[in-house]
């Protein structure tokens, strides 16, 4: 009954598209950088099957689970926005190129960052044109509000979205477990040799990507919000 009532609420409807709006900009983003880092790298895998763009259409057509009916259910259930895409990618070339590979892992939440410090320029902007307030009360759909009634509320509502769920995105991709982004940015730190060595080891690994997606969650549960205030208190100080 509650989701019900949720669904035929206005505002709730009206903020949920916002939050849609803002997760396909941001996975978009988030694979296409993948997609073009590998394609400099030597990998067109991606590039060849259309994932080198900022329309969401290619890379809903490739998950329409993760970036359609997943985030709707999550956000009717939990008033809050997940789901997930993805790039192909030659495994041979990853193998061989450990490093090109680990800097394709690490365009992802590059990307996400990147949205994070573009919304966070708006909102400052904005704050001292006196467009926006900081709120009394801030969690993630209300990092900022419209200092008047209009158009300044949609745009206040965005920013804050695209501000945290980027915080969100990066960040979680980060985590080193199978099949995050994190797992594959290690050969970065390691020889071409070693990085090889652990590529090979972490593909024995794909078989436990549930187990550490579950892992991943529990953990960030636990740090996620100081993540998130410490880049509030950055964006406000």
């Amino acid at each position: 009954m509650d989701a019900f009532n949720s669904i035929t609420n206005p505002d709730f409807l009206v903020l949920g598209l916002v939050w849609y709006v803002v997760f396909l900009l941001s996975t978009t983003c988030h694979e296409a950088a993948h997609a073009l880092v590998a394609k400099w790298g030597g990998d067109s895998t991606a590039f060849e099957g259309g994932q080198v763009t900022l329309n969401p259409i290619p890379h809903i057509r490739r998950e329409p689970l993760g970036m359609v009916l997943f985030p709707i259910i999550t956000y009717v259930m939990w008033n809050w926005m997940m789901g997930w895409a993805s790039a192909p990618y030659n495994p041979t070339w990853c193998r061989e190129h450990p490093k090109q590979a680990a800097r394709m892992a690490l365009a992802g939440p590059a990307a996400n960052f990147s949205l994070v410090i573009l919304a966070g320029l708006a909102i400052q902007i904005g704050v001292h044109a006196h467009f926006f307030v900081q709120p009394d009360q801030i969690d993630l759909p209300s990092v900022v509000e419209a200092a008047a009634p209009g158009i300044a509320e949609g745009m206040a509502k965005f920013l804050s979205l695209l501000f945290s769920l980027n915080v969100l995105l990066g960040t979680f991709n980060l985590i080193p477990v199978p099949p995050l982004d994190g797992f594959n940015v290690v050969p970065l730190l390691l020889s071409e040799n070693v990085g090889r060595q652990y590529l090979a080891w972490a593909d024995s690994m794909r078989s436990y990507s549930l187990i550490g997606m579950v892992l991943a969650w529990v953990l960030f549960n636990k740090v996620f919000y100081l993540i998130f205030f410490s880049a509030v208190h950055t964006l406000y100080r």
